[in-house]
């Protein structure tokens, strides 16, 4: 009822007005209203009953909330909650966990994670992954937080950091942290297979955790072996993987890392939509960017890096060692994934240091450092390494824009920015971001499907919705439904952009009027309500209320 026209009667506590719906289904969008009560979607259709809040949405699109399927937000939200740079783009969902996860800790973890820390520092009162992301929630946040367990993480937990196979006792004890984190509601198993210790890991070893996840219909995710010279390669251990421990996957940033590896896109694409084609449950998700970041560790042989960061960092000390390390670092291998190669110094952009002191090189790349200091860059390397204490966070310019392009188009991809939850304040000024953390999605709607039309607006909204709920076998998200959860992103897809560059990533999207998540105001006609009402979203293991 409408309530007497003198007096009309709030039924719902939001009524979204004449948006152009986008269920997440993949369908012709339509035209009506949305009603929300409470935390739910009560009803949709047209000249629904007044809420006690009203949202004009005419010529506006009306869509789920959008879910970063891999965030780096799990430190950043510890320190600012409110993660404007994916809310203001629409993300409601950051989900954890490409191949190191926030639990389980051990004792020795936890201090080494302490000594680890960056510009962010932070207690650790926590000892599982559950207890992580309550201990998140009740620091308060405001988009949902979901993560996988890390393959890293339990194989650092069971057997540290050497480079050998796990004994059957150590095995025994990853399998079971990785059931404790299911039931924990972990969505799934990540790995990140380029990088030590994980690179250590063999194929039965994975594929032993994997059939856990699989018993709790988890999904498998994967940084996989090789994004250059061995993709393909790569590619087939995923999908045996999933052949022999019958489990779901997904390829994490799916793409053909540098130039002489371009040309291998369409056998990958090939291979994945083979397996779909039989029956095999792969996806992938991607950034719509031809710069990667991850740090100088991935330019480096793996053995150096055996023990953990100290022995590295011991080890980049010893001249004959660095003199071997040099060597490896220029000569071509199918041994191990050698970014510096790849790439070339000259598009190795440094960007995030801890060391005060060498903060001012971010935005330089190692071929001018290595300039500046008269010495070759792999020796630069290593000396910033060792001088900053860290890995140093590094963009890589080593993809094509036409195979970003492409991959933007595919079906079966969702999107994850990779990158923390930020905004252009306080210690977050420290660094200097990749753009992705800023426009992953804006860029994507805007430049990709609006300008450039590589795929229709209501299939690439499928494919930030629909699409990674459906592979987390979440329950009641992804979807505009009555009965479900009143995730919603209100948006013009006229105007939505990004603006963050390489050069100034500190820059927010535009074009999101408002966000609701769990059925409160966070984006309000595009600016942050400071309303921090994010939850725990739980895996399909997870047996109690979600």
């Amino acid at each position: 009822m409408r309530g007497d026209l003198g007096n009309p009667v709030a039924n719902f506590d939001i009524v979204i007005r004449n948006g152009m719906i986008y269920d997440g289904s993949g369908s012709a969008p339509f035209r009506g209203d949305i009603a929300i009560k409470s935390d739910i979607i009560s009803a949709m259709g047209s000249e629904l009953d007044k809420g006690a809040m009203e949202i004009e949405a005419t010529g506006l699109a009306v869509s789920p909330g959008f879910i970063n399927m891999l965030s780096w937000g799990v430190e950043s939200l510890i320190e600012d909650g409110r993660g404007q740079s994916d809310l203001r783009q629409g993300v409601t969902l950051e989900v954890f966990g490409e191949g190191e996860s926030m639990g389980p800790l051990s004792e020795e973890m936890k201090k080494e994670l302490v000594k680890r820390q960056g510009d962010i520092k932070y207690e650790i009162r926590w000892t599982t992954l559950g207890e992580y992301l309550e201990y998140l929630v009740k620091r308060g946040v405001s988009p949902n937080v979901a993560s996988f367990v890390g393959a890293t993480t339990v194989r650092i937990h069971a057997l540290g950091y050497a480079d050998r196979s796990a004994s059957a006792k150590e095995l025994a004890t990853m399998c079971e942290l990785v059931r404790q984190a299911m039931e924990q509601g972990a969505v799934g198993l990540g790995s990140s297979l380029i990088y030590a210790p994980a690179s250590y890991a063999p194929t039965e070893e994975l594929i032993e955790l994997a059939k856990v996840v699989a018993r709790y219909d988890g999904m498998y995710i994967s940084h996989i072996r090789s994004e250059g010279s061995r993709l393909l390669e790569a590619l087939d251990e995923l999908e045996h993987i999933v052949r022999e421990a019958g489990v779901r996957a997904e390829v994490y940033h799916f793409k053909a890392a540098g130039k002489s590896n371009w040309d291998k896109l369409d056998a990958a694409i090939d291979k994945i939509e083979a397996a779909r084609r039989e029956g095999l449950h792969i996806t992938a998700d991607m950034y719509p960017y031809a710069g990667s970041e991850t740090g100088l560790d991935a330019a480096m042989p793996r053995w150096v890096q055996e023990g953990g960061h100290d022995e590295w960092i011991k080890r980049l000390k010893d001249p004959s060692i660095r003199r071997r390390v040099e060597e490896e670092m220029s000569r071509p291998t199918d041994e191990w994934e050698n970014m510096y190669l790849a790439t070339g110094p000259e598009k190795m952009m440094l960007a995030a240091f801890k060391s005060e002191k060498l903060k001012p090189l971010a935005g330089k790349t190692l071929a001018e450092v290595a300039a500046m200091w008269g010495k070759s860059a792999p020796q630069t390397a290593m000396d910033l390494v060792v001088q900053d204490d860290s890995r140093i966070g590094t963009i890589y310019f080593s993809m094509s824009d036409a195979n970003v392009r492409r991959i933007a188009g595919l079906p079966w991809v969702s999107l994850g920015s990779d990158a923390e939850c930020v905004s252009p304040e306080g210690v977050f000024l420290k660094i200097l971001p990749h753009p992705r953390a800023y426009g992953t999605f804006a860029r994507f709607l805007g430049k990709y499907v609006r300008d450039e039309k590589a795929a229709t607006l209501e299939d690439a909204i499928r494919r930030l919705t629909s699409l990674p709920a459906g592979n987390l076998k979440l329950k009641l998200r992804g979807m505009l439904k009555s009965g479900y959860y009143a995730d919603i992103v209100v948006f013009d897809p006229a105007r939505i952009r990004d603006h963050a560059t390489f050069d100034k990533p500190s820059q927010y999207s535009t074009g999101v009027v408002h966000v609701l998540v769990n059925g409160i105001p966070t984006i309000k006609d595009g600016e942050h309500t400071n309303a921090k009402p994010g939850r725990v979203v739980r895996g399909p293991g997870w047996k109690g209320e979600n």
